[in-house]
């Protein structure tokens, strides 16, 4: 009889389980994986300045990423209307506060 608490090999999986995770992990891999580059393009922009008007390029990177965390990694796109309604007036009410905190560091 097999022990239950020993751990799977690679070889306990067979082509049909290898298939059936790689369908249910290629979403979140690519989700990873497109974060990842706008994090590198955002930070080549911020440590290299390439042009004065780098900052707006960086808050469209900056504003992808969060369109892709809400989308794909809250999941709020397959969710009731009034669950997305919550969820962008969240976001906006955040955009909010860190405009006013934004606000307040330059105004100093």
């Amino acid at each position: 009889m097999r022990n239950p608490f020993q751990a799977l090999g690679p070889q306990a999986l067979g082509p049909q389980d290898r298939a059936l995770l790689w369908s249910r992990l290629r979403r979140p891999v690519r989700t990873f994986l497109a974060l990842l580059a706008l994090l590198a393009v955002n930070v080549t922009l911020g440590a290299t300045r390439p042009f004065a008007q780098a900052w707006i390029v960086e808050l469209a990177v900056v504003a992808v990423m969060a369109a892709i965390i809400i989308l794909v990694s809250m999941e709020v796109r397959h969710e009731a209307p009034l669950v997305r309604l919550f969820a962008g007036v969240g976001f906006f009410w955040a955009a909010i506060l860190f405009g006013m905190t934004l606000t307040d560091y330059l105004a100093r």
